[in-house]
């Protein structure tokens, strides 16, 4: 569907007119970052906290399409889809793509938009502008190199880590080097700007200035949350002053967009007004299996380290067992080698390869974000403890496993910091 300037204008965090009409939701299927920045702290499951980066759950593709399905029933004019974490979408490009491949062939009237701190966006817009992608939020922070370095721990980019001013001007190259790009296929651009005390207040001007220049729409200013267990949890939140001073000199180069609700990666509803129940759906919604084709997917994979009882977390796992079902029961067909530590997601996508004939996996526990990404791939990811027969008998006969693991068990703590390489 053509995307016309009035329809453009139905966008609430574009239009301030149209937030109290009209509806947006943020499908949170891209779990991984490819930067730090130093004042962001991702936690899973954190209901009570109102800012970017936190959701309830992580949803596949195919579950973020039924969620959807779900939540336009629900929901009064829900005019906007869009992609904004809890990590980075373009850190998350095979989720990212196929979630906006589905949802735009089944809500082709939707408007669409994605948020992303810009550095591995640029190889994508052509094929975001091919699924109707009409507006792309990019933070920007700082045109300056030495300002950014204060801004970022480490900047991940072409599977390698880079800190400092090195990676501060990696990411201000990618950054600047989309907007024309995107402007070039008619996509509206917003920046977005956190107002650091100490570090940036002076400065954003200029990366107004420069982003108009480039051909951005509108700009962000966006005061910080000092968030716990981060490097800038003891800055000071910017005053009313700092605040004002800041917007009005952007807004002689860009359009100030001043009513943010700086959103959560699941804020679903009218902006300021989220749906309560979209918590408990996102649970829902991210415990499904998808229903596929097990035709060609006759094993299920357990990691094990005896060949008895499912013990071991995915990523400890060297091997797993490969187990089929027969007229005499469950037999273990062959160990299988996983595939190495230390490639970061790329060890998630060879597994999932490596698992192709498997219609599910067994496992003590994981991480949101290689469960995500195998689940997206086809492969049911349980977590369980006990016995495998009885994960089998779940798997294939679609018996209730006792053994379930509770999640959280599992999970990375908040207090987990990240050294750019992945988990695992």
């Amino acid at each position: 569907m053509e995307m016309t300037e009035e329809r453009k204008q139905a966008h609430p965090c574009f239009n301030e007119e149209a937030k109290h009409t009209n509806a947006r939701v943020h499908l949170p299927v891209a779990p991984k970052c490819n930067i730090q920045c130093n004042y962001c702290n991702r936690k899973y499951d954190c209901v009570n906290e109102s800012r970017p980066g936190v959701t309830s759950s992580v949803l596949a593709p195919f579950q973020a399409v039924e969620y959807l399905r779900d939540l336009d029933g629900r929901i009064e004019n829900l005019a906007v889809i869009g992609i904004a974490g809890p990590g980075d979408p373009f850190a998350n490009p095979e989720e990212t793509l196929e979630t906006m491949r589905r949802v735009s062939k089944e809500f082709p009237e939707k408007i669409f938009c994605l948020s992303t701190n810009g550095l591995n966006l640029e190889p994508y817009i052509d094929e975001i502008a091919e699924l109707n992608v009409s507006h792309v939020t990019i933070t920007i922070n700082a045109i300056d190199p030495k300002i950014t370095a204060k801004i970022y721990k480490w900047v991940r980019f072409n599977k390698k880590v880079y800190r400092g001013e090195e990676g501060a001007a990696i990411l201000l190259e990618r950054q600047l080097a989309c907007i024309a790009k995107l402007k070039a296929r008619s996509i509206t651009i917003k920046i977005n700007s956190i107002i650091i005390p100490g570090i940036n207040e002076d400065h954003i001007p200029e990366v107004a200035k420069k982003c108009a220049e480039l051909g951005a729409d509108v700009i962000n200013c966006i005061p910080l949350i000092p968030t716990a267990e981060t490097p800038f949890e003891a800055v000071e939140k910017p005053d009313t002053k700092m605040i004002f001073k800041t917007r009005t000199l952007c807004s002689e180069h860009l359009k100030i967009m001043s009513h943010c609700a700086r959103c959560r990666a699941d804020a679903a509803g009218l902006l300021g007004q989220d749906l309560n129940e979209t918590h408990a759906l996102l649970k829902e919604y991210s415990s499904r299996a998808e229903e596929m084709d097990t035709t060609g997917r006759p094993y299920v994979a357990v990691a094990t380290n005896e060949g008895l009882l499912v013990n071991l977390h995915l990523g400890e796992a060297r091997n797993v067992y490969i187990f089929e079902q027969t007229k005499n029961g469950f037999k273990n067909v062959e160990v299988r080698d996983m595939p190495p530590k230390g490639s970061g997601d790329e060890r998630w996508l060879n597994m999932a390869r490596t698992l192709k004939d498997c219609r599910a996996i067994l496992v003590s526990g994981v991480g949101e974000n290689p469960k995500a990404m195998l689940k997206g791939c086809g492969l049911h990811v349980v977590e369980m403890t006990g016995l495998i027969d009885e994960g089998l008998e779940g798997v294939y006969n679609n018996k209730v496993i006792r053994s379930i693991a509770k999640p959280d068990a599992f999970k990375c703590g908040s207090s987990c910091k990240g050294n750019a390489q992945g988990c695992g």
